[in-house]
């Protein structure tokens, strides 16, 4: 009788099994660690090595690509969100008075959110063109991602680079959530830090979107905004107007009626954020310093890009036995 050998793993097997858990962790982490107590680290760091575990696990391909813009986000989440775990810790560590002073000086010494309104709003009611505002807000949401799903289906060529910018416009502004946790002008104006513009106009600096909110959504809306908040102590840079001009940047290069729409949404979205009371001018200008910013590194990033790029395809010819 011959004796009993154990079969082996093959190294490519070995290494696409090992690339597959490495996804399942960094999906699985998020989800279980207040649970579990999992470190903050550790869950980061499962996070963000699943986009590129699968590009090791499984060959390139449209799935492949779709599943791995899903993980990206996924780890931006889990790191969007996790400040704010200790609602009061975040509270002591939030910004509140510097971009209040800063946009004072921008609008000339008066809040630009409370000048549209004390100009444009009627106390009480939400009108059409502030719904609409509203509505440009929420559909935010869907914007970046839109886009990055227009150009992979009209512009395969193109959609390497179009993810990169929009995801990585996404994970840069992290970096300021985390070092200089800032308060939006609601926030302020709820914890009456708004100083001499509501004093002196008489003004209460609404936050409209909630406003209308209740009144659209009625009984769903708590469950929307609790899905949606994450971190309600994120203004700082403004990632919501960052990413629309730089979709917007990207609409531009598949063609022009592409960018018309998008710098006609990246404009209307500016206005209703300071309008209805989201962000300050200053969160603003600095999500479009993030954007230019980033466009401008993007030529020198991109050896250091393509490096990591051919030790990701590496790994996954290893794994795949080619």
């Amino acid at each position: 009788m011959q004796p009993y050998t154990a079969p082996t793993l093959s190294p490519s097997k070995a290494l696409r099994i090992a690339a597959l858990a490495t996804v399942a962790v960094g999906v699985a982490a998020p989800l279980l660690r207040r649970r579990v107590k999992i470190p903050k680290a550790v869950v980061l760091a499962s996070a963000w090595s699943a986009p590129v575990a699968l590009c090791v696990a499984a060959p390139r391909s449209p799935k492949r690509d779709i599943a791995v813009s899903i993980l990206q986000m996924w780890a931006y989440f889990a790191t969007y969100e996790m400040p704010a775990d200790d609602p009061d810790e975040l509270e002591r560590r939030a910004f509140v008075d510097y971009p209040v002073k800063v946009d004072r000086l921008l609008g000339l010494g008066e809040l630009p959110g409370v000048r549209f309104q004390r100009a444009l709003a009627d106390p009480g009611h939400i009108r059409p063109p502030e719904k609409l505002l509203v509505w440009a807000h929420w559909v935010w949401f869907l914007v970046p991602h839109a886009t990055v799903a227009y150009v992979f289906l009209r512009r395969r060529e193109q959609f390497p680079r179009a993810a990169a910018m929009i995801y990585g416009t996404f994970d840069l502004g992290l970096i300021g959530y985390w070092l200089v946790p800032t308060a939006p002008p609601w926030y302020a104006a709820q914890k009456g830090r708004l100083g001499g513009d509501v004093a002196r106009t008489n003004l209460e600096l609404r936050r409209m979107m909630v406003d209308y909110g209740e009144q659209f959504w009625r009984g769903r809306w708590p469950t929307l905004y609790d899905g949606l908040a994450g971190n309600p102590l994120a203004a700082m840079p403004s990632l919501h107007f960052a990413t629309s001009v730089m979709s917007a940047h990207v609409l531009s290069d598949v063609g022009r009626a592409e960018g018309t729409i998008g710098w006609v949404y990246a404009g209307t979205l500016g206005f209703a954020l300071v309008y209805l009371g989201e962000h300050y001018v200053i969160d603003l200008l600095a999500g479009l310093a993030l954007v230019e910013g980033l466009r401008t590194a993007a030529p020198r990033l991109a050896p250091l890009a393509e490096g990591f790029s051919r030790l990701v395809q590496g790994l996954e010819h290893r794994a795949q036995g080619a």
